[in-house]
């Protein structure tokens, strides 16, 4: 169709000639002038062919934004030059004055997008506000990105994130990352690979968690519930895990997945225990969409899910209680961090002590945690939880006796 266009174009210059030279009866000099404008036609027009026949012409614009946004960013900036270039090598032929139209319009284009304006809307914006600047020229020394979805600060902490994520394969890991890297320069990415070493993190071994979670959050959103094999480790073989209750199949109704200390818990009303119960998800094997309305929405709507995660992965399972406790001053930041402020009272006893009055879960793991303080902390009351303590206290001594 192109080819017919621009021999369509030839025929009416011809015709347009031709005409003006019949009726001004053209002298020599004149139609000399004709056919040499003929042949700068005929010259243009092969040209016009020549590139429209060019591979991928069309894929400028993309492969333009494609090369900015790997290649530069506001400490490494593009030439001109550099990006025809480029296209050279992906056999596309440009004037170097389209770059220019062509950055343009991939800003417009941006713009577009993000507001989701129309065409003179967009150009409109960007006279006004040169932050909506995507492809900028800096100093006129040449173009680079000045926005992306992610910038270095963002990729970066992300990748602190997942490299925590105990929930998170090494490998899973790796992709995450680059793919999150790739929302960067060249340039950029080499700042980040890698300058985040966690010693000691322990990775789960599971390639399928990303699986399980899909499946959790696919039956919370449809309210229904879902069955699963539970694991555990045993001293015979660390390295592997053995099904709970012999291979028996929990039935819980999800409600919410909470991450803790690098690991993805899931917070569902046990069928069999009838209460709110959390399990790890990595230990999770074999989760299925079980399609009946889940149960235990009346549990869960009575759950304050801070107090909640505080109290179940600082202290651990147990019997909730108000308790007081007294602590050396020095240790108030401690005791905030443990405890925060919602529905806990802090007062002053002397100039050297202050007492928390909060919630937990009274077990062992809570009394080794505040036995852990030694003198430092106090168990005040309820006394019949001081009288758990010292129980507590009492067994341990006895093992060295």
């Amino acid at each position: 169709m192109d080819e017919y266009l621009d021999y369509f174009v030839v025929f009416l210059v011809l015709l347009q000639d031709l005409c003006y030279n019949y009726g001004n009866q053209n002298t020599g000099s004149e139609r000399n002038h004709m056919i040499k404008k003929q042949n700068r036609s005929f010259k243009d027009v092969d040209e016009l062919k020549g590139h429209g026949k060019k591979p991928h012409q069309r894929m400028k614009h993309f492969l333009v934004l494609q090369y900015l946004l790997r290649e530069t960013d506001e400490e490494h900036c593009a030439k001109t030059a550099d990006i025809v270039n480029y296209l050279k090598t992906q056999g596309i032929y440009a004037d170097p004055r389209s770059i220019y139209k062509d950055i343009e319009e991939i800003n417009i284009a941006m713009v577009m997008q993000e507001d989701e304006c129309t065409i003179e809307e967009a150009w409109n914006a960007l006279q006004e506000d040169e932050d909506l600047i995507t492809i900028a020229n800096k100093h006129k020394k040449g173009f680079y990105v000045r926005r992306r979805p992610m910038d270095v600060r963002d990729v970066r902490l992300a990748a602190e994130c997942v490299h925590a994520a105990k929930f998170i394969s090494q490998r899973q890991s790796d992709n995450l990352i680059q793919d999150m890297a790739a929302n960067l320069s060249v340039h950029q990415r080499n700042s980040i690979n890698y300058d985040v070493h966690l010693v000691g993190r322990v990775k789960t071994n599971s390639k399928t968690i990303m699986d399980t979670i899909d499946t959790i959050n696919e039956a919370k959103n449809c309210k229904e519930k879902i069955s699963f094999k539970y694991q555990k480790y045993v001293i015979q073989d660390i390295k592997k895990q053995v099904e709970r209750r012999h291979g028996e199949r929990y039935a819980v109704s999800p409600y919410a997945l909470i991450i803790n200390d690098g690991n993805y818990y899931l917070l569902a009303f046990d069928d069999k225990r009838q209460k709110m119960m959390t399990y790890r998800v990595d230990r999770m094997k074999d989760v299925k969409h079980v399609y009946e309305p889940r149960e235990g929405a009346e549990a869960f709507a009575q759950i304050d899910m801070e107090g909640y995660a505080k109290r179940v992965f600082s202290m651990y399972g147990g019997k909730e209680e108000r308790v007081d406790i007294q602590f050396i001053t020095p240790l108030l930041d401690t005791a905030i961090e443990r405890f925060g402020t919602t529905d806990t009272f802090y007062g002053l006893v002397d100039k050297d002590h202050f007492y928390v009055s909060t919630h937990v879960e009274v077990s062992d793991q809570f009394f080794g945690w505040l036995s852990g303080f030694g003198k430092r902390a106090k168990l005040t009351a309820p006394l019949s939880v001081v009288e758990q303590y010292k129980a507590y206290l009492d067994k341990i001594r006895n093992m060295y006796e």
